[in-house]
């Protein structure tokens, strides 16, 4: 019999992939995800491993072509969405995304934002990004949104002598600085084990 979980993690991908992870040490397979629905299978405990991966600033080919290519590598991949809109014809615009992801509607990567990616375990660590250059060029992907919230917010409290504009910019360096911190830390790995 089939399991059905209700949950929403909106960006938080780290939780989202700890809480397959343990669905799937306690003997569930991920087989199917809808909004908020998670749905899985018995399968044996560990058997199987989860990865999240944003893919939001891609353009619908290229998200496609890359859940191909993970496909082609033997992982199974499920998109799923990162917010709540219920909406039918909803338009999202990010600017901050490659060319052909920066307007997002229903028939292109709008409510498909991630990428749940399972493999069999082998006993070997799960990580879709493996290099220190894929690391921070993932980490600087991550970080745009941030800047230009950040941006946008300081610029509009600024003009508008807002300080609700200026307390959204302040949230937003938040994410912007926690994202900068990673950073360092990935320069600093791969200045540290390179030869």
């Amino acid at each position: 019999m089939n399991r059905k979980c209700y949950r929403f993690f909106g960006g938080l991908l780290a939780s989202q992939a700890n809480w397959l992870n343990r669905m799937s040490a306690a003997g569930y397979r991920l087989i199917r995800t809808e909004k908020l629905l998670y749905e899985f299978e018995k399968c044996e405990p560990g058997q199987y491993r989860y990865c999240v991966e944003f893919v939001g600033q891609k353009s619908k080919e290229s998200a496609t072509d890359y859940a191909r290519f993970l496909e082609d590598c033997g992982y199974r991949v499920f998109f799923k969405n990162s917010n709540l809109n219920w909406n039918v014809g909803k338009v999202v615009v990010r600017p901050w995304a490659e060319q052909g992801g920066r307007i997002a509607a229903n028939r292109t990567t709008f409510n498909r934002e991630l990428l749940i990616v399972e493999k069999e375990d082998d006993g070997k660590p799960f990580a879709l990004h493996t290099t220190f250059e894929d690391k921070a060029s993932y980490c600087r992907q991550l970080r745009r949104p941030w800047l230009f919230l950040f941006l946008v917010f300081a610029v509009l409290g600024i003009v508008l002598r807002s300080w609700v504009w200026a307390i959204f910019a302040a949230v937003s360096a938040i994410g912007l600085i926690l994202f900068q911190i990673e950073l360092a830390k990935l320069n600093k790995q791969a200045k540290t084990t390179e030869w």
